[in-house]
């Protein structure tokens, strides 16, 4: 892969998730923290008028408006389709960007923990993950990987290479220095790494990279008048990325009733319960467990 030149962190995605926006401020009074010798850094608050209102965002998701087909439709004019433009054009344009890498910083009300979100499985996106992992143990590390980060709708996808920063659990509007510091460790890391590929001095790595990959999102059960008939089972409540078996329950009913997983695969729950979802009725996403090969 090419020298990575520009790398522009970002935080204040969505306005109420607040570990990136005050290391974003700290990193602007620090700047050293985040700077190498072989490329260019800049961070970027994303969504400040959500920041300053304490949303989550004002009219839309910001972080689902970088698709092609919508960042080039002139008709979206809600408040974060028209600021998902204005970035495309300040860290863009998609497809032909200035900006040659993303580190969007984003928290969870989930547990779990402090978790790399890889959008590529090149040699380049493995060979950071496992390099993440080996000085971040605690890294939980999770692909989202299409055959081209084109196809994705982050803000991330707007550079060639990018990454989602994702750390929990944090309640939203609130500050925990455990979170805070896990976010800052793991962008410490990542820009480590694109320091030492530039120098064509990437350490050796471990062979096998052991990571979870996406698989499905689910819905929270509906009555038949489509209003929320259930919840997250407690055995499963804060089981982020453990282990779920065709069997074991998933969902708890308001009658008391128990849903169980019916999956032909064991599944790695992941954003468990995750506040912000719930305007879309989001029980949790699934992944399965994988072995990557780093190089």
């Amino acid at each position: 892969m090419d020298k990575i030149n520009t790398v522009a962190i970002v935080g204040g995605t969505h306005g109420n998730e607040y570990s990136g926006i005050y290391l974003l401020r700290h990193w602007d009074k620090q700047p050293e923290i985040i700077s190498r010798s072989t490329f260019s850094t800049e961070t970027v608050l994303a969504n400040a008028k959500a920041f300053e209102q304490n949303k989550r965002y004002v009219d839309f998701d910001l972080n689902r408006q970088f698709s092609h087909e919508d960042l080039n439709n002139p008709n979206l004019r809600g408040y974060e389709q028209c600021l998902a433009k204005s970035l495309n054009q300040q860290l863009g344009p998609k497809g032909d960007a200035k900006t040659d890498f993303i580190i969007d910083l984003h928290n969870t009300t989930s547990n779990m923990g402090p978790s790399l979100i890889l959008l590529q499985s090149d040699a380049f996106n493995r060979q950071m993950g496992a390099y993440v992992k080996q000085h971040m143990p605690s890294a939980v590390v999770v692909f989202e990987d299409h055959a081209t980060v084109e196809q994705h709708f982050f803000l991330s996808s707007m550079s060639p290479q990018g990454v989602i920063v994702e750390v929990g659990p944090q309640p939203q509007s609130v500050i925990r220095q455990d979170v805070l510091d896990w976010m800052a460790e793991m962008t410490k890391h990542i820009l480590d790494f694109i320091e030492l590929h530039n120098r064509g001095e990437v350490p050796v790595l471990r062979e096998k990279l052991e990571a979870f990959k996406y698989k499905e999102t689910l819905s929270l059960p509906l009555d038949d008048d489509g209003e929320r008939a259930g919840m997250v089972h407690h055995s499963v409540q804060d089981g982020d990325f453990k282990p779920l078996k065709n069997g074991d329950p998933i969902f708890t009913l308001f009658d008391g009733t128990e849903v169980c997983w019916e999956g032909d695969y064991i599944a790695y729950p992941h954003f468990i319960n995750e506040a912000a979802y719930y305007d879309n009725n989001l029980a949790m996403s699934l992944a399965e467990k994988i072995i990557v090969n780093v190089n």
